[in-house]
């Protein structure tokens, strides 16, 4: 029991990085754009996870079959990056923490659009009171008011949602045998090559050189914590534990985002909030409760 404990403290230390990831974004926005803290986060990540992979003595002969698909994954990954970095820019990271929290959501509609899944009834409830909850979120109430997303970071936030779920639709079809550590590595490569034509310039380069001690210690947690070990430990989870059981660390997300960005840009939290963000989290739950993956015949 105690063994077992112990274990859990890899998925619960990654999600608590990926939760406080949105607050240190937050705070290099402040003095980079949203394209240059990415090309930042990537090449300390790059860095580690060559590091990493080298102490695991992993193999690196090239497979090219396999990197046509990493390259398409690496496009949906940078969009998705880009559009919630951006999106951060004017919302809240509170916000933020909910919104991507629904992307198991859209996931389940994506399996039902395009590979034929279908759900029980009450994973449907689950969609539903997910996006009740998304409503109460960013309409603050407000139901009379149809445009209730009229907060664009709001928007672009919920599309990164959509965003990796279509990534993460697309990773699961593929077959790709790389170990994960490597493919991640590969992955960060071909992002980096993507984005780098369009943020390097001297602009960039002398804001780089200028930045704050609070910008660059955010850069390098979230290159080193949250795009490198966090990974790195969320892959060994995976290996060692059933992914049900690890997959479930992700509802505490949401939560650590709030905490932290209460505790690091005081952001109010408002009892609203709470209750919109509880009723997403039980939408997911449902959204996962033994979730099918058959084909209608």
């Amino acid at each position: 029991m105690i063994d077992k404990l112990i274990g859990y403290w890899k998925p619960l230390l990654a999600v608590i990085f990926w939760g406080a990831s949105f607050i240190a974004t937050k705070i290099a926005l402040n003095e980079l754009s949203p394209m240059a803290i990415i090309l930042l986060r990537l090449v300390f990540a790059i860095v580690l996870l060559v590091l990493f992979s080298l102490y695991k003595k992993e193999s690196f002969t090239l497979k090219p079959r396999i990197h046509g698909w990493i390259f398409i994954l690496a496009l949906v990954a940078v969009f998705h990056l880009w559009i919630q970095v951006t999106g951060l820019k004017y919302t809240s990271a509170s916000n933020t923490g909910w919104i991507v929290g629904l992307s198991p959501v859209f996931m389940a509609i994506l399996g039902i659009l395009f590979f034929k899944e279908f759900l029980r009834l009450i994973q449907t409830f689950g969609i539903l009171i997910a996006f009740l909850g998304l409503v109460l979120l960013i309409s603050k109430a407000d139901f009379s008011n149809l445009n209730f997303i009229s907060n664009k970071g709001d928007f672009m936030v919920l599309a990164s949602s959509f965003t990796w779920s279509l990534y993460s639709i697309i990773n699961k079809r593929i077959a790709i045998d790389y170990s994960p550590m490597l493919t991640t590595l590969f992955l960060f490569v071909f992002m980096a090559l993507l984005i780098s034509p369009f943020v390097i310039n001297s602009a960039v380069v002398l804001a780089i050189l200028h930045l704050s001690l609070r910008s660059w210690i955010s850069i390098v947690f979230l290159g080193i914590f949250c795009s490198g070990i966090a990974y790195v430990l969320w892959a060994q989870s995976l290996k060692e534990m059933e992914s049900a059981k690890v997959g479930a660390f992700l509802y505490f997300e949401p939560f650590i985002t709030v905490f932290t960005a209460w505790l690091f840009l005081k952001e109010v939290i408002t009892p609203l909030m709470l209750l919109s963000g509880f009723i997403i989290t039980l939408g997911v739950v449902l959204v996962n409760s033994k979730k099918l993956s058959l084909k209608r015949s």
